[in-house]
């Protein structure tokens, strides 16, 4: 019997050495003297935890309020999370190459199955994602994240705009993340009235090659930026409506710079392997 317990107590031991592989900065060389065994022996532990990855249950049903957003990791895997965002978990990942209509309709219709009701979906406004939404759960609320809004004009105006309407555009999107009222909301709405009043003309203005006939916006970047406000005004501010609706998907960026963070530190792992490894990273987060 106390054979037994000792035995057990090990196994539970090492576990605990392999969680904290998985969550903390911890490798091979740091870990022999701390669990008396060699990096070898280590990694051989390791990899038979890796190959027994837990599935995901889901937990929470009703009203969800849905975080959807990918990322991509070193050997071309994106990793796309379906979070529910009360009760800090998360319902379903996948592991693909890229963000693909098919694959996120797929994964809905597999929570939908599985009877969960989605009141709302934060995302980034991928177009694979908002179609699939659509499909599946045609009436979720579609909550733009107002962040990722806000820094993909910076990306198409750069910091430091040389054209005046530039300059004022990116100022405009710069407020996004402070509007948290509707009084807020009206003034914001009303200075992109206005800013394209006034810069209609340098919005839409066209260069001609003369030679074959094509023509282009001659300010690209600010027209692009300016139709990515435009076009993401209805699902822009809903949670200035219903404050349980999350306005970013902050909370997924920092879950994403972690475990890249873990990722990097482990990057001999094949590709396999790194798929077992963000299995076990997502049950430890979903389990503190």
């Amino acid at each position: 019997m106390f054979f037994w317990r000792n035995e057990h107590k090990k196994t539970r031991n090492r576990f605990t050495w392999f969680e904290k592989w998985i969550m903390d900065r911890r490798v091979y060389r740091t870990l022999q003297t701390e669990m008396q065994m060699r990096s070898r022996s280590i990694s051989r532990l390791f990899k038979n935890y890796l190959s027994t990855a837990p599935q995901i249950p889901v937990k929470s049903k009703s009203n969800v309020h849905l975080l959807i957003d990918g990322t991509y990791l070193p050997n071309g895997l994106c990793l796309i999370l379906y979070y529910d965002h009360d009760i800090r978990y998360v319902q379903l990942y996948r592991t693909s190459s890229q963000e693909k209509f098919r694959e996120i309709y797929q994964d809905l219709k597999a929570l939908k199955s599985l009877g969960v009701q989605v009141y709302s979906v934060t995302c980034d406004g991928h177009k694979s994602i908002l179609k699939a939404v659509a499909k599946v759960y045609p009436n979720a609320i579609i909550q733009r994240c107002v962040v990722h809004v806000k820094r993909q004009c910076r990306v198409y105006l750069s910091r430091k705009p040389k054209l005046q309407a530039g300059k004022e555009l990116l100022a405009i999107s710069n407020q996004l993340t402070a509007v948290k009222t509707q009084q807020q909301c009206s003034y914001w709405l009303l200075s992109l009235h206005n800013w394209y009043q006034l810069h209609r003309d340098t919005l839409l203005e066209e260069s001609v090659n003369e030679q074959s006939g094509d023509y282009w916006k001659t300010h690209d970047r600010l027209h692009r930026a300016y139709t990515l406000l435009y076009q993401a005004i209805p699902n822009l501010f809903n949670y200035l409506n219903d404050p349980e609706i999350p306005a970013t998907t902050n909370r997924l960026e920092s879950f994403f710079k972690h475990l890249k963070e873990k990722l990097l530190l482990h990057s001999g792992l094949r590709l396999e392997a790194k798929r077992s490894f963000i299995k076990w990273y997502l049950h430890f987060k979903n389990n503190p």
